[in-house]
């Protein structure tokens, strides 16, 4: 009876956490058998062999899944493999070279599209492996050696490679500095690599695996998923512009492989190259901008092409620090959405003025007085340099008239911050 893909896999792991490496090197050469399109069991029979005490078969096959990686289009996968190799003591100037020749921006080897290989099927089946097939270890580690480094299956690279976010920002000549910068993260299941709340310091690359982002709001018990990402996706990149809390949690589904790079590591590449800053700070807004798109319940009604339209409607302002966007008593000019930075809303008492909340990226303020045509009731400044859309009163009744469903979700929203104030 056959075995899921997936389930193979989810069994390799364990035994390799339960320190049972031949097993589970053996599982992992049974997959590559299978398919040899496997690239993950490809890097699980390099950390085996590393683990086991081959560095030299480790080392060999490390490099090639490296250089395999970097002309398939697979660029954080490979500089995972870099790090390991730098871990065990080796030179990797020319898997960086040639990183930097493919990825680096400006590069001619860069399209805007590239026919990919097709993710591995987890759901599909194959025998489970023969618990006899290897009872000599040293013919196990042979033949995982010999398995990892055959690369027949693959006919062809792609002439051209995908931008990769971030990477393919940098100049070729910073490429080394910024690798040298990455942290490599190797996380298990479970294993919290952002917290909701805890100041944002790093952003993140998911290189291998998958991990799930969910967040804890003051309106349900339970948290909410906000999505689940695998390789190539970034996470953080707030902390490209301020150390703010962050405003969800990201947890390791499995295991993977991640990328850290800090504030202060961006700070020193955009010193040397001060165009770079530029181009860095064009990719996060746009990165934040897509954030928002796809997880506002403001857009989730729209097409991609809807929200396009609903976007232009929107005026951007960038405020300093202090000032004030919303006074309290005053009449609601507009729906504000905060696309970068933080404000508080706060209450005028006969005792003063009391602080009621803090917003930031993604938040929504100014409904309530648009949606009862009643003064406002609370004061909102920025309590930071903030980037807000603005949208104007007489196209937020259009809207909400048009769609009934926004018209709920606003009304939702103002009857729990009329409770908590």
């Amino acid at each position: 009876m056959g075995t899921k893909l997936g389930n193979l896999k989810a069994e390799a792991r364990n035994l390799a956490r339960a320190g049972q490496l031949l097993p589970a090197l053996a599982a992992h050469v049974h997959m590559l058998g299978h398919n040899p399109l496997d690239g993950d069991s490809r890097r699980k029979v390099a950390d085996l062999l590393a683990a086991l005490g081959d560095r030299a078969g480790a080392v060999e096959v490390y490099r090639a899944v490296a250089m395999h990686d970097i002309r398939s289009g697979h660029l954080p996968p490979a500089i995972v493999s870099c790090k390991v190799l730098v871990a065990l003591g080796e030179n990797v100037d020319d898997l960086v070279a040639a990183m930097a020749a493919a990825y680096a921006h400006g590069s001619r080897a860069l399209a805007k599209f590239v026919a990919r290989q097709a993710p591995v099927d987890l759901d599909s089946e194959l025998a489970p492996p023969d618990p006899a097939a290897f009872v000599d270890s040293a013919a196990l580690v042979a033949a995982a050696r010999s398995r990892a480094l055959d690369f027949s299956a693959f006919q062809q690279y792609p002439d051209r490679t995908l931008p990769v976010p971030f990477f393919s920002e940098l100049p070729r000549k910073l490429f080394p500095a910024a690798i040298e910068m990455l942290r490599l993260v190797r996380a298990d299941d479970g294993d919290l690599v952002i917290r909701q709340g805890e100041p944002g310091k790093a952003f993140y690359f998911v290189a291998t695996g998958e991990v799930r982002v969910f967040a804890h709001l003051p309106s349900r018990p339970e948290p909410v998923e906000r999505a689940h990402l695998h390789e190539g996706a970034l996470f953080g990149e707030m902390a490209l512009y301020s150390e703010q809390p962050r405003t969800a949690s990201v947890a390791v589904v499995g295991e993977a492989d991640l990328l850290e790079i800090g504030r202060d590591a961006v700070s020193r590449l955009c010193a040397e190259v001060p165009a770079l800053a530029e181009r860095i700070d064009k990719f996060a807004r746009e990165r934040v901008l897509r954030n928002l798109l796809t997880t506002s319940p403001l857009f989730k009604p729209f097409d991609h092409k809807q929200q396009m339209d609903l976007m232009k409607r929107f005026e951007g302002h960038q405020v300093d620090p202090g000032t004030t966007l919303i006074r309290e008593g005053q009449v609601g000019q507009g729906l504000f959405v905060i696309l970068l930075g933080e404000v508080e809303v706060t209450k005028q008492d006969p005792e003063g003025e009391r602080p009621l909340a803090r917003l930031g990226p993604g938040d929504l303020f100014g409904e309530m007085s648009l949606l009862t045509d009643a003064p406002t009731t609370a004061t909102v400044r920025a309590l930071s340099p903030t980037t807000i859309l603005f949208l104007g009163r007489p196209y937020f009744h259009r809207l909400v008239s048009a769609i009934p469903a926004l018209r709920a979700y606003f009304e939702d929203l103002a009857r729990i911050r009329h409770q908590s104030s």
